[in-house]
């Protein structure tokens, strides 16, 4: 493998690092050895300098080492992991500057003790491949890091969404029509935009870009509110400037984080125009101060936004920390085939902590209370009566056993259209005091309550007629509690026999 540039850098510090060190000298001491400034050779250390030729002679006579060992690749037993780790993909993989962390400072406390961080790394990859893990579920995850870590708000896309509602004179009063999201991709942009027909090999593809002529061809089985997104997105790419993008949709195959960075930005941006901020926040503050939630209270906004499950969801994660102060939320997406009691979550945001319930990537059953779950079995249900409602909404308060946490879970369901199956998408809030304020509900007892678990494997409840599978983790700990309780007794006797 032929090693980048940066990584040549950061190997070249490394090594003048170790044997400065080696030799005793401090940077002051080198510097009036070499010749070279203190605040260079810091920068060399770093990876951030690689030297001339002239520069790296005097650099190898000061520390007494040949010219061609200085810029070999190879670096010492101790620091060997290192190398093998630079020269993999996996640091390269890795978008550390999102989390402000320069690559240069990752690798210093690496060199401090490789041969354990490589340990540690080499573990980290050891588990992705037990589990089946490929590169763009780290590029996912380290994506809902970068969206909690903003709490799932991006102001410079807000501001970017406001520009272009103001230069292009739009219409932000709900619901935004398509037809005018058509016309300015096809004035403002040149777009060329057409149908994808139906095709057996495409039926999943909601919509495909062809760059070099700058034509969109959207599938024809769309909602309209699935086209609007599109279009919406497909805007973005053009008013935020992002080149490295994918070309289809569902974004399934991932080249790197920048892509997948394109492509929740453009989501983002798309979401947050045809959800105005201005008007969805004014909602959300009628929502809040009903003291009574009908059946009909979600479908009525749903109805005045036309939006899908998914983009009121994402709307409400962005807007209710920013606006409302509410940071202790979670999102889960879950997904379903037809005539199957097996279910997938197939996305999750946690902002302030890793919330319950979370993703479970050890096959135990998702506990059946969840509202998440009887909504899709609800939706299921309408659909073998013969009826074909657009989504279902509902909502709960979750108590988990064991614990002192519960949730107000808003819920949504709707046909995975195109693609066979339903999902379902929940957002829960946790309820404390500061929640009781803010949403008047929470005051009655008119939102249905229910108590809930993990997963039926770590579910003590004994009168579930939801459970689906034994709670064989619970027996475990209870059979170890019991062995611990029964070798502490032959030790205590033990001792007591004189």
């Amino acid at each position: 493998m032929v090693a980048s540039k940066h990584v040549v850098r950061l190997i070249f510090g490394l090594k003048v690092k170790e044997l400065r060190k080696q030799r005793g000298y401090s940077f002051a001491e080198l510097s009036k050895r070499c010749g070279l400034s203190v605040s260079y050779l810091n920068e060399i250390e770093k990876g951030k300098k690689y030297p001339k030729t002239d520069k790296i002679l005097s650099l190898a006579e000061a520390l007494d080492v040949t010219y061609d060992h200085l810029v070999s690749l190879k670096l010492s037993k101790r620091l060997s992991p290192v190398a093998d780790l630079l020269q993999s993909n996996f640091l390269q993989e890795l978008p550390l500057e999102f989390f402000g962390l320069d690559p240069a400072q990752v690798m210093e406390l690496i060199s401090n003790a490789p041969t354990k961080v490589n340990a540690f790394i080499s573990t980290l990859i050891e588990i992705a491949r037990n589990y089946e893990l490929q590169t763009e579920q780290f590029y996912f995850a380290a994506l809902r890091s970068y969206q909690e870590l903003h709490d799932n708000y991006f102001g410079e896309i807000e501001d970017a969404v406001d520009r272009f509602v103001k230069e292009s004179d739009l219409d932000v009063v709900p619901p935004i029509q398509s037809s005018s999201l058509e016309q300015i991709l096809k004035s403002r942009f040149q777009y060329t935009i057409e149908d994808l027909s139906p095709d057996e090999d495409l039926d999943n593809i909601r919509s495909l870009f062809d760059a070099e002529r700058k034509r969109l061809l959207i599938n024809q089985r769309l909602t309209g509110t699935q086209r609007a997104f599109i279009l919406g997105r497909e805007i973005a790419f053009n008013v935020l400037e992002l080149s490295d993008r994918p070309v289809f949709t569902p974004f399934l195959q991932v080249g790197s984080f920048e892509e997948a960075l394109s492509n929740f930005k453009a989501s983002y941006f798309s979401v947050a125009l045809l959800l105005n901020k201005s008007h969805f926040i004014a909602d959300l503050e009628k929502l809040f101060a009903a003291e009574r939630w009908d059946d009909g209270i979600l479908d009525r906004m749903m109805d005045r936004y036309q939006a899908s499950p998914e983009m009121f969801h994402q709307r409400l994660t962005n807007l209710l920390p920013k606006h409302f102060g509410i940071r202790n939320l979670f999102m889960l997406r879950f997904s379903t085939q037809a005539d199957s009691e097996e279910y997938y979550i197939t996305k999750e945001l946690h902002l302030a902590k890793l919330h319950s319930p979370h993703a479970n990537e050890i096959n135990e059953h998702y506990c059946r209370r969840w509202i998440s779950i009887n909504i899709l079995r609800d939706l299921r249900k309408e659909q073998l009566n013969g009826n074909d409602p657009a989504y279902l909404a509902d909502f709960q308060r979750s108590s988990y056993v064991g614990s002192r946490d519960e949730y107000l879970c808003i819920s949504m369901a709707r046909p995975n259209a195109p693609t066979p199956g339903n999902v379902s998408v929940t957002t829960g809030l946790l309820i404390d005091e500061k929640l009781r304020r803010k949403i008047k509900v929470l005051q009655n007892e008119s939102i249905p309550f229910r108590k809930v678990n993990e997963t039926c494997e770590r579910c003590p409840l004994e009168d579930c007629e939801e459970r689906s599978a034994p709670p064989l983790v619970i027996e475990r700990n209870q059979r170890k509690s019991r062995m611990d309780a029964a070798i502490k007794r032959i030790m205590a006797q033990e001792k007591a026999t004189p």
